[in-house]
């Protein structure tokens, strides 16, 4: 995971279930749903159970409705708010998107828990791909214990909720360092993939961004790299090629995949900002990357380009306190504070982890550089290059100007990030008084 393992820890812990679904079981044994968590269930309350999990699953159908993609846009985005969208609405998206599939579907997920009505729909719509002939894979992080990491064991996708799906499985080991993708390649001519995990509180606590594209060329990339996941059963070496810009549309669109072409992707986005004229735009959890961090820095100093970005206060607290107790990586920490302080940078103040507490991180993985976006599960730290992630580096000016309009958005919630006392230096004792900037959304600072 590397010396800034603090987000990928964060997002280790499963999304919590949120408010507790209904069962449609009039039976007091617990009940599960395909991609959820045990719910419990009593005779007496089956009756609004019934009712409830009726309009959940209408309001699904319904939405589904809404969303044809058939003919789809070769590039379509879809950005996700704290509180902006409902779960039925992300989970019909998918359906009808995965109701399109013909003749395959691989997915890589690290993170899956959908309890309830919105689990139930997601898993129909696998099982009834699977039922049409459809080819379906699914390869999913399994996770293990850290003893040398400082943070809370994470929860696990259950296996068993998955096999309950029957189609063919691919755990793919967490260690050292995570399966961290939430793509899906359907019929090799289209992709699915963003930051978005598959759980109830990604799709309605957390900043995210869902990014789908048509192209065999693009499809193929991802092709590749779930078949080496899915053959060799490990992180490590996967994503170990370079994939050709590709025309969709008469829009140039490239496929990034680390761990293999981690430090190269770093470096390119780094490069992007470097080279940017008007305008950069950042969403990103922490802020870690050596690459990124210079670029940043380099254009602070030169003060011509228009230059901000949101993270996730809490995570960046921590990263703090890590790199304060390492002196391997405390040279990063001034490099860090600058950019915080220098520059028109805002942070989420998100919730702890803790068992059973919402998962409410700003998790958008987006850098705009003018015309220029990249998306997908990436964080722009020494962890994200290790890890098996993947990035969609698309050049078109309509999408940049939305998704830099998006980052605009997110920032604007937030308040400047608290920055320690000894950040600048790192040379005070790590208990050094830090500065705590009310959260403008009114929650008590973490």
């Amino acid at each position: 995971m590397g010396d800034d393992g603090v987000e990928v820890a964060q997002e280790q812990q499963s999304a919590s279930p949120g408010p507790a679904a209904t069962s449609a079981i009039a039976s007091s044994a617990p009940w599960t749903s395909p991609l959820g968590v045990e719910i419990a269930t009593s005779a007496s309350s089956s009756r609004s159970a019934r009712a409830a999990m009726a309009a959940a699953c209408s309001s699904i159908q319904a939405s589904t409705a809404t969303y044809p993609f058939t003919p789809m846009a070769a590039i379509e985005e879809r950005t996700l708010l704290d509180g902006g969208q409902t779960a039925e609405d992300v989970a019909a998206r998918l359906v009808s998107w995965l109701g399109e599939a013909r003749r395959s579907l691989d997915i890589a997920l690290y993170d899956v828990r959908l309890p309830g009505a919105i689990g139930d729909a997601v898993a129909d719509a696998i099982r009834a791909a699977a039922a049409r002939g459809v080819a379906v894979r699914i390869a999913y992080n399994v996770d293990h214990e850290r003893p040398s990491k400082p943070f809370p064991p994470p929860p696990r996708t259950e296996p068993s909720l998955l096999e309950a799906l029957g189609v063919p499985l691919r755990p793919i080991p967490g260690a050292p360092d995570l399966m961290h993708h939430k793509y899906v390649v359907r019929d090799a001519t289209a992709v699915w993939t963003g930051s978005t995990n598959w759980t109830l509180d990604s799709w309605t606590r957390e900043e995210n961004v869902l990014v789908t594209v048509a192209s065999q060329g693009i499809a193929r990339a991802y092709a590749r790299d779930f078949a080496e996941l899915w053959r060799r059963q490990r992180v490590e070496g996967s994503g170990s090629f370079d994939v050709p810009p590709v025309d969709v549309d008469g829009v140039r669109v490239r496929a990034w995949f680390s761990p293999g072409r981690g430090p190269e992707l770093s470096h390119r986005i780094a490069k992007r900002i470097g080279a940017a004229r008007r305008r950069v735009r950042i969403a990103s959890p922490v802020l870690t990357a050596a690459p990124v961090l210079a670029a940043l820095n380099q254009a602070l100093s030169e003060g011509v380009v228009d230059v901000a970005g949101v993270c996730d206060a809490t995570q960046i607290g921590q990263v703090f306190g890590q790199w304060h107790a390492n002196e391997h990586s405390a040279w990063k920490a001034p490099l860090l504070a600058r950019v915080l302080t220098g520059l028109p940078w805002t942070g989420k103040v998100s919730t702890p982890y803790a068992p059973g507490a919402v998962h409410d991180y700003m998790h958008a993985k987006v850098t705009v550089a003018d015309d220029v976006v990249f998306i997908g599960s990436f964080n722009l730290s020494r962890s994200g290059e290790e890890n098996a992630e993947n990035v969609l580096e698309i050049a078109e000016p309509a999408l940049a100007e939305r998704m830099a309009a998006f980052v605009d958005t997110v920032r604007a919630r937030y308040a400047p990030v608290a920055v320690p006392s000894y950040a600048a230096t790192d040379t005070s004792p790590p208990d050094a008084e830090i500065r705590r900037p009310a959260d403008v959304s009114g929650r008590p600072p973490a």
